[in-house]
């Protein structure tokens, strides 16, 4: 073997017709023209160097010319029906042959013309217009989307990343797109006064609208009519997302579905969203669960009710709880916070490395101080948290049934210092506004409701209920470190001007690689209470806390 000669092998390679410098790829009467490429563009970037036993493969950042060929290539075949052709052209044949070929046969799209925009780097944007078309019926479809071209590791190609998305935006993938009687009829919705709620006057609806829809449209008395629509897969439906209507063809006869939504509270609520990016905000009535408002400002994914956010030092009011009913502190004991506080290998600082050296329990919650927090874990078992949050405000136990997906927040059973984060609203701990305006209102009436947006008197569903209720005497303490917080604590500033019964809490929510917390604020008044939070935000006083304010000063 050693004195083999090893043989260079020579293969016969084809070149692309090269016009003046130029390379010309040509696609035929689909319209997307003809691309012209510099000399050495992408076929000569896919071209590989053979030899008898090594293959090279293409690396390093794609170049434009491989960008729009790739693209093209996809969007071509994708255009002219040619499906395992454009499937070929992803990474992903498998699942892109079986959305596009269920683009034409169940969602009954003809006519499709794809025109590609400027690309931004890898990523090609590209709209769509096209026929929805079934039996008779037929109206025009048109949107935007997008692909991104990357390259294969096996060999270096530009292929298109596959995923749903690529298809129609509002896919998840494991999502289909149908034509037909649509599964659900059409609801009218009402609020609790009779008027009619449309995502045109009430832009935050939209979600929730899809959702009493897939609840309630069979049992309201309506006829489905035919539309294309968004039919969610497994997993869509785990992370709760409706089917979403794309295009009416014809309208089906709605049912009706009364809500328990306040229309005045609902448009100041949808106004107060508005004014800051990423917000949203949840009211609810304190004697009963009513939810009577729901905002966000961002109008796709219902936050208010499903997002899953470390609630930060709104946590602290279960906390507090579960601290005065063991007897392990009163809101007028002394209780020190100290800059610092070690437990189990970690170091917890307050904000802004504050310290409370000589001061009431109730200062400490007033300030938001964490290390008067933190520096009870040793006294505490590592179910504590949990069972208090179950068992006095029914959070974590996955059976709230609002009338619409939700999510009911989660307190999970942590030790070491994941266990101290915990007690301040940080480590596993995860709510949404929902969730937080529940706690305030638990406080306020001393019992848990669950929340709802629909009426258990509808459907003869069973609400959750709370295998305890707090003390008086722990409400009564309660009661006292919230008021003393919006008089005069972190939350003062935004309850200014506030009257009779009310007390409130802020909250600051550190995420990884967020340079601003996201800020929260919970608060009642009277018989309404309410929560906000608003991402990337920074202090809950300042964002979420003239949001949840605002509504307050509305009545109760």
């Amino acid at each position: 073997m050693g004195n083999r000669r090893r043989v260079a092998e020579r293969r016969k390679t084809t070149r692309p017709a090269v016009v003046g410098g130029m390379i010309a790829v040509f696609v035929g009467g689909v319209g997307f023209g003809v691309y012209a490429l510099t000399d050495g563009g992408a076929a000569a970037d896919e071209r590989t160097a053979a030899t008898s036993d090594h293959k090279a493969v293409k690396s390093g950042p794609l170049s434009a010319a491989e960008i729009r060929t790739a693209s093209t290539r996809f969007l071509t075949a994708w255009q002219q029906g040619r499906i395992d052709e454009a499937a070929a052209a992803t990474d992903d044949a498998s699942a892109a042959t079986t959305l596009l070929t269920g683009y034409t046969k169940d969602a009954r799209l003809k006519d499709v013309t794809l025109t590609p925009g400027t690309p931004a780097g890898a990523k090609v944007p590209f709209t769509v217009k096209a026929t929805v078309s079934y039996q008779k019926l037929s109206k025009p479809l048109a949107y935007g989307s997008s692909l991104t071209v990357v390259r294969r590791a096996s060999d270096g190609k530009p292929l298109v990343n596959w995923h749903s998305a690529v298809v129609h935006p509002d896919l998840k993938d494991g999502d289909t797109l149908v034509t037909g009687e649509s599964g659900t009829p059409p609801i009218k919705a009402l609020d609790r006064d009779g008027g009619e709620l449309t995502a045109a006057k009430y832009p935050s609806l939209g979600p929730v609208l899809d959702g009493l829809r897939e609840k309630y449209g069979k049992t309201a008395g309506g006829k489905a009519g035919i539309e294309l629509r968004v039919v969610r897969g497994k997993a869509s439906q785990k992370a709760q997302l409706s089917d979403k209507t794309l295009v009416e063809l014809s309208q089906g006869t709605p049912g009706t579905v009364k809500t328990t939504l306040n229309p005045d509270l609902q448009a100041a609520a949808e106004q107060q969203v508005g004014k800051r990016q990423q917000a949203s905000v949840v009211v609810v009535r304190p004697s009963t669960g009513e939810i009577l408002a729901v905002a966000n400002s961002g109008h796709g994914f219902n936050v208010a009710f499903q997002g899953s956010l470390a609630p930060g030092s709104t946590m602290k009011i279960v906390t507090s709880t579960m601290l005065f009913e063991k007897k392990l502190i009163t809101p007028d004991a002394s209780h020190p916070c100290p800059k610092t506080y070690k437990l189990a290998g970690w170091t917890f600082h307050n904000d802004d490395n504050s310290e409370i050296k000589k001061g009431t329990f109730k200062q400490s919650f007033g300030a938001s101080c964490n290390n008067a927090f933190i520096d009870f874990a040793p006294k505490l078992s590592n179910s504590d948290l949990t069972n208090e949050a179950q068992q006095v405000y029914g959070l974590g136990m996955d059976n709230w049934s609002i009338g619409v997906p939700s999510f009911d927040g989660s307190v999970p059973v942590e030790s070491g210092a994941q266990m101290g984060a915990s007690l301040i609203g940080q480590g596993g701990v995860r709510m949404n506004p929902l969730n937080m305006a529940s706690v305030a209102a638990t406080v306020e009436s001393g019992v848990f409701h669950q929340p709802y947006l629909v009426s258990p008197t509808v459907d003869n569903r069973t609400l959750a209920k709370a295998a305890r209720t707090m003390s008086s005497n722990t409400q009564a303490q309660l009661k006292d470190v919230l008021r003393f917080t919006a008089d005069y604590g972190t939350a003062a500033k935004a309850m200014a001007g506030m009257s009779g019964d009310y007390g409130a809490k802020t909250g600051s929510a550190e995420v990884d690689g967020q340079k601003k917390p996201n800020g929260w604020f919970t608060a009642y008044k009277g018989d309404l209470a309410a929560a906000g939070v608003v991402q990337a935000g920074g202090h809950g006083g300042d964002t979420a806390g003239p949001i949840v304010a605002a509504l307050l000063k509305m009545g109760g």
